[in-house]
């Protein structure tokens, strides 16, 4: 009967709508009409996210981004390179104001970008380090480590991934041996390299107590990122969202890789790039384009520029 159809017909709707948002990336959590919802901080990674596979950010991104700052959006790197990898995109953003903020390292460390006043640290110790380098020792894989400003290797053979590394940061790198390393140096970040299948055997070596005594995140296939215990971006996105009295409601954080899944998560909206892992893309609230289709520049407009 007509009357009966009704509930059918509402029910097949909401499965077209289901479906678009599928498709699409409109999920309820995140408002589209760039206004009802008025975000605050737009936390960004930068590999995979905000640049290309070529390394570059397109004159779309940079474009959209500005056009979110004009609107009063703070724009927050958010990466886990060091603070030399990052020192370009500042400048070429302008993110230089009292209170603008990178959060490097994944998390381990989040600076004011005017004053270079660090706002929170989470390190490593020496202590670490030589129970980390005893660990790449037995699990047979080569090692790197940072300070501030340089890497360093204790491996006489450095590994091409270090290599790249130190290039694509634009960061100093030393051969160094622990033994000649301060003790009381303060660490962000160690990182386990090697080819994508002998660095898989490394990570199933390792056991679990030194996965639980730390927090390891697989940036890349080719990349083991090994850092303090409380470090996360979810974490550090929040405790600078204290500092500028922004509810996690009104954030947006941007990315892709599985080091991005903490602050998608934690975000009022979480937005995963069309070229995310699997993970990211699950726990997202909005599906944006590629890197390589400007999808940092497509998410600002559907969030926050439309009006």
């Amino acid at each position: 009967m007509r009357g009966d159809s009704h509930p059918f017909s509402f029910v097949m709707i909401d499965i077209f709508y289901r479906m678009l948002d599928t498709l699409y990336g409109t999920m309820r959590k995140c408002d589209e009409t760039g206004g009802t919802i008025l975000y605050k901080l737009v936390a960004i990674d930068i590999d995979g996210t905000l640049i290309n596979d070529r390394a570059e950010m397109t004159k779309d991104v940079h474009t959209a981004i500005q056009a979110a700052i004009d609107k009063g959006v703070k724009i927050v790197l958010c990466t886990g390179r060091p603070i030399g990898g990052l020192v370009s995109f500042v400048n070429e953003l302008n993110l230089t104001q009292d209170d603008d903020y990178i959060i490097a390292f994944n998390g381990a460390l989040t600076q004011n970008n005017r004053t270079g006043d660090v706002m929170t640290a989470n390190l490593l110790t020496y202590q670490d380090l030589t129970s980390l380098y005893e660990l790449s020792q037995k699990v047979n894989t080569s090692m790197h480590f940072f300070d501030s400003d340089n890497v360093y290797t204790p491996n006489k053979q450095i590994n091409r991934y270090t290599i790249y590394e130190a290039y694509a940061n634009h960061v100093p790198l030393y051969y160094q041996t622990i033994d000649e390393t301060p003790t009381d140096i303060r660490i962000p970040k160690v990182m386990f390299v090697g080819d994508e299948k002998q660095l898989n055997q490394s990570i199933d070596m390792i056991p679990e107590a030194f996965k639980e005594r730390y927090t390891m995140v697989k940036s890349a296939p080719y990349f083991l990122e090994i850092f303090h215990p409380t470090v996360s971006k979810g974490h550090a996105v929040k405790q600078l969202a204290n500092k500028l009295s922004i509810h996690k409601e009104d954030i947006v954080c941007i990315g892709d890789g599985g080091n991005d899944l903490s602050m998608i998560t934690y975000a009022g909206c979480g937005v995963a790039m069309a070229n995310a892992d699997p993970a990211v893309k699950e726990a997202a609230d909005f599906h944006t384009l590629s890197n390589n289709d400007n999808g940092v520049a497509y998410a600002l407009e559907k969030l926050i520029l439309t009006e």
